[in-house]
């Protein structure tokens, strides 16, 4: 389980295919502190780290994460936010992220709102749309964000100048996708609901 409170921007240092996918060697600040059979979230997709060597860590990714997720688009050198998992006596400063992306999404604009401040608005996908609400949490990319308002076809967040340095929401532009995590909350109570068809 993870937070959504991104740790560092990792960068992508070699692209291995393999018969399952590719295997992904990464860059981190933190590679001296973590072991083998870790799990790490990258751009919110839970990874187990399979390999360490030197300054670089490897994963797996298997081929319906590449078709599901934005991972089948790196390149060498792209940032990636990298999150370790929460610990069991780990403050949860976001929300309940569990590193099991739902979907992609498009950056429909980019608005500044002065300094380091954005508001980044995302194509919302229809069938998504009813676990997306304002002031509702959602993960764009593993970083735990709150939705500033919701339109018909697309949702608003508001990036604050911390998280537009400390993540790669720095690097987005309009229509990149990025992967989305909706609310492990929501999910549960939509589905109940529906169970017992409560509208």
């Amino acid at each position: 389980m993870f937070s959504g409170i991104i740790e560092a921007v990792g960068t992508v240092q070699a692209i291995e295919t393999v018969p399952a996918g590719r295997r992904l060697w990464i860059q981190a600040p933190f590679v001296e502190e973590i072991a083998v059979g870790n799990s790490i979230a990258h751009d919110g997709v839970c990874l187990s780290v399979i390999a360490i060597k030197h300054r670089f860590y490897c994963v797996e990714v298997v081929a319906e994460t590449l078709q599901r997720t934005t991972l089948g688009q790196l390149e060498l050198q792209s940032p990636i936010n990298l999150e370790r998992s929460l610990p069991v006596n780990g403050r949860l400063e976001g929300h309940i992220v569990q590193g099991h992306v739902d979907t992609t999404t498009e950056v429909v604009d980019i608005l500044p709102l002065g300094g380091d401040s954005f508001y980044f608005v995302f194509r919302l996908p229809p069938e998504w749309s009813h676990l997306v609400v304002e002031k509702g949490a959602i993960a764009i990319n593993g970083t735990s964000l709150t939705v500033a308002s919701v339109e018909a076809d697309t949702f608003r967040i508001a990036i604050i100048p911390w998280t537009y340095r400390h993540t790669n929401f720095a690097y987005l532009r309009k229509g990149n996708r990025v992967n989305v995590e909706f609310d492990i909350l929501a999910k549960y109570l939509w589905k109940w609901a529906q169970e017992r068809r409560i509208t």
